[in-house]
């Protein structure tokens, strides 16, 4: 296999006459933390959403791993949706005995020791959990398997900053070091310190996709203002 885990050639989702993502060619490369960044509407959760499965392009190819989006690719993509499925009726240990059963690579012992780490007990009802605790145990389920590709749809939307630092050091520390974790959002600052690589998107166009380190070192400015620059926000 080569050392892309994601590749995309002129890959594209139509709506009607809106085009979501517009013919766009792509590479990210294994280990990796990569931004997916884009003002709302930009086309970032489609795009996520192509490469899980559940929306189909319209045109073009995606590959993960070297292997077409199906049954392959599954196995090895770990996702975290923007909105959170969880039922209500269910507790953590439901879903972990699920999420077991359903991935070879989940790490129920790992799902454990996060939940204790905050204090969720595993056998209390969804339904009597806030919004933002169930949001924490959407994510420890996700990043519970031993994945090669972890697409995160806004993680850190929607949640309070203490929330926001717990989140991403949840991510950092428990993801697979050799895998690839994917994270789209448009709170740039919160998350910048913690990339490899960014990549900008707009209208379902891909408009630039550079190092972190390539952005400070030639543009001489951070992520997030280069993203203001070139978005005028």
């Amino acid at each position: 296999m080569s050392e892309l885990i994601l590749e995309t050639r002129d890959l594209s989702k139509a709506y009607g006459k809106k085009m979501a993502v517009n013919h766009m060619n792509l590479q990210i490369e294994k280990g990796k933390l990569v931004g997916l960044l884009g003002p709302n509407g930009s086309g970032k959760s489609t795009f996520i959403k192509m490469c899980n499965g559940i929306i189909q392009p319209s045109g073009g190819e995606l590959l993960i791993n070297g292997y077409p989006v199906g049954i392959e690719t599954k196995k090895i993509v770990s996702y975290l949706p923007e909105r959170t499925y969880l039922d209500n009726s269910m507790t953590p240990v439901d879903y972990i005995e699920y999420f077991s059963d359903f991935y070879e690579d989940f790490d129920a012992n790992k799902a454990f020791d996060m939940l204790g780490s905050l204090k969720i007990n595993p056998k209390d009802k969804l339904k009597t959990m806030s919004k933002g605790t169930k949001e924490k145990v959407q994510l420890i389920l996700v990043m519970s398997r031993n994945a090669k590709l972890y697409l995160l749809d806004e993680p850190i939307g929607g949640v309070d900053p203490a929330a926001r630092d717990y989140i991403l050091n949840t991510i950092i520390n428990n993801y697979n070091p050799e895998a690839t974790v994917v994270i789209s959002t448009h709170l740039i600052t919160d998350i910048e310190q913690v990339l490899d690589d960014v990549i900008f998107i707009h209208d379902g166009e891909l408009r630039l996709h550079k190092s972190v380190d390539e952005i400070r070192r030639i543009e001489g400015k951070s992520v997030d203002a280069l993203f203001r620059e070139v978005f005028r926000c």
